[in-house]
């Protein structure tokens, strides 16, 4: 069977693009709906609340409470009744103090005691709850029907939860269609991005795009190495030939047997490596002549144990690469001593442990997630790969199955790597 063929980049970057936008347009529509309820239940206070007080103000309902239960029932009932059926209101229930009903949509409730709180109103005060009545579940509202200042009677007025819901219902092709019309945006948003990504980077699945950038800062991070490391040799030798010239033979021998003994030293750790990486061992000389033309002290110490790790070689000096230039420019823009140290060790189950601290000033607190974020960075704007280097670190890594931690004090990147398998 043929193997699937990968996703490219611009494909990955139109559907991650879509389903944010999918999911932002769907959290939009919950929360319009949200708020068309609250509004409505809002509403619906107001209006019963209002109404109840209308009511409890006529005449004719204060006239008729100091009736019989009777009379008062025969004289109201056919009052709330039309004002029911000309307002949004679901029932108006009219009852003494203690809560015996008066007046209700079905008259044989009427007699009953009323379901909900009623105390604060009787006490001249009013009552504005969700309470699940003889109708169900409704928002009403219930205030005091007064002959002077004496509390003759109570008026409830409510909305039942349904016909809230029904309003809400109301209002949803509205938010649909923000929701909607916003989902058509981002999707034409999604295929412009995808557009954009192709011009770059055509039809190559998203690992292989990775791929390039762990290779350009491979080579970008060696090269910067083997610079330095030429440039050293180079002033050295120039002094070693003057010194020759001026007959100071054994001030000449000094300084290249010096630089033979620090380069062999290091050669010497990589080379007692039992599975040791030459890509690697040639990148650590290169970045000690770096460290020392930038005045930085530099330590490397190589674990004879230290199995290779299961990267690449790209993606190794990627990794080892990016971190030791952070940690150099860390150093050498912090205060004296300025020094960088480098360790590989040997890690529980086979793996690799590779740790690079600084002498800089540290990671400030809120930045030790950002500092990992593609197109992050602390350097001035302009910078060569300006927010790529961690970022691709740790996306080398976490891709290998391993993992990458900051410490501090002093600031230290800690890589564990799966090692690779015979």
């Amino acid at each position: 069977m043929a193997a699937t063929r990968a996703a490219s980049a611009a494909s990955r970057v139109f559907l991650a693009f879509l389903s944010a936008v999918v999911a932002i347009a769907a959290l939009l529509a919950v929360l319009l709906t949200v708020d068309a309820q609250a509004a409505e239940r809002a509403e619906a206070e107001t209006l019963t609340l209002s109404l109840a007080r209308t009511i409890a103000s006529m005449p004719t309902v204060t006239a008729a409470m100091d009736e019989s239960d009777a009379a008062t029932t025969a004289a109201l009932q056919p009052v709330v009744l039309e004002i029911t059926a000309d307002t949004p209101l679901d029932f108006i229930t009219i009852m003494r103090p203690d809560g015996i009903r008066l007046t209700h949509p079905d008259p044989t409730q009427i007699g009953g005691r009323y379901l909900g709180t009623i105390d604060e109103a009787a006490a001249g005060g009013t009552v504005t709850e969700e309470f699940t009545g003889t109708l169900g579940p409704s928002v009403r509202s219930v205030v005091p029907v007064r002959d002077g200042a004496e509390v003759v009677g109570l008026v409830a007025a409510g909305v039942t939860v349904g016909n809230v819901w029904g309003q809400v219902w109301g209002r949803l092709p509205f938010v649909l269609g923000v929701a909607i019309a916003l989902a058509a945006v981002g999707a034409a948003a999604a295929l412009l991005a995808r557009r954009l990504t192709r011009r770059i980077a055509g039809d190559l699945p998203a690992s292989t795009v990775r791929d390039a950038v762990s290779s350009y800062e491979s080579v970008r991070t060696l090269g910067e190495a083997l610079r330095a490391q030429t440039h050293e040799h180079g002033n050295r030798m120039h002094t070693a030939v003057a010194l020759l010239e001026l007959g100071r033979t054994e001030e000449a021998i000094g300084i290249l047997t010096e630089t033979s003994r620090q380069s062999q030293e290091l050669v010497d750790q990589v080379a007692a490596r039992r599975d040791g990486d030459p890509t690697v061992g040639a990148l650590l000389l290169g970045k000690a002549a770096q460290a020392r033309e930038r005045g930085v002290d530099w330590s490397a110490e190589i674990d004879p144990t230290a199995p290779r790790s299961a990267l690449s070689p790209v993606d190794a000096v990627s990794v080892v690469g990016n971190l030791i230039d952070n940690a150099l420019d860390a150093a050498a823009g912090g205060a004296d001593p300025r020094w960088v140290r480098v360790a590989f060790a040997p890690a529980p189950g086979g793996a690799l442990a590779l740790s690079v601290s600084d002498s800089g000033s540290g990671v400030a607190d809120e930045l030790r997630e950002r500092i990992f974020e593609h197109g992050f960075s602390t350097k001035p704007a302009g910078s060569d790969g300006r927010g790529v280097g961690l970022a691709l670190v740790r996306s080398i890594v976490e891709g290998a199955g391993g993992a990458v931690d900051l410490s501090s004090a002093p600031t230290t990147f800690q890589v564990i790597l799966p090692g690779r398998r015979p």
